[in-house]
């Protein structure tokens, strides 16, 4: 987990707004979610992960244990079962709802966070770069 304990800042996305359109989310939140530039902190407490999303727009916060289900509220209003897997030197965090499902997978390469989200054949990529301390 170490490697992604940080604060990081979004700097490129792609494809994000077909994802958003995919989950079901109005067009007015897509209009607000495609011009925002959210940071996301990632913290450990022990055995709880803390990832923290904050922005302008809205900030989200979710408290986890890895491999562990919770119910998770999202930021579009899904109430999810969750749950997050270190897989190899991937963060994958699956959420289910209403008979779907998303997969948001955490990596990193060339220091920076990449987050790729893919609900059905939607695939969007959102690249994050490490504050400096």
């Amino acid at each position: 987990m170490d490697p992604f304990v940080g604060n990081w800042r979004l700097v490129d996305t792609q494809n994000y707004d077909n994802y958003m359109r995919e989950l079901g989310v109005d067009f007015a939140t897509r209009q607000v979610g495609n011009v925002t530039k959210p940071n996301t902190i990632i913290k450990l407490d022990g055995d709880n992960v803390i990832l923290q999303t904050k922005s302008t727009y809205r900030n989200t916060e979710i408290i986890f244990q890895l491999d562990k289900p919770f119910n998770e509220h999202t930021s579009d209003n899904r109430d999810c079962k969750t749950v997050i897997s270190l897989e190899g030197e991937k963060l994958v965090q699956i959420q289910k709802w209403d008979g779907k499902q998303t997969t948001l997978t955490r990596e990193i390469k060339d220091d920076k966070l990449i987050l790729t989200l893919v609900l059905n054949d939607v695939v969007s990529v959102r690249s994050y770069e490490r504050e400096s301390k």
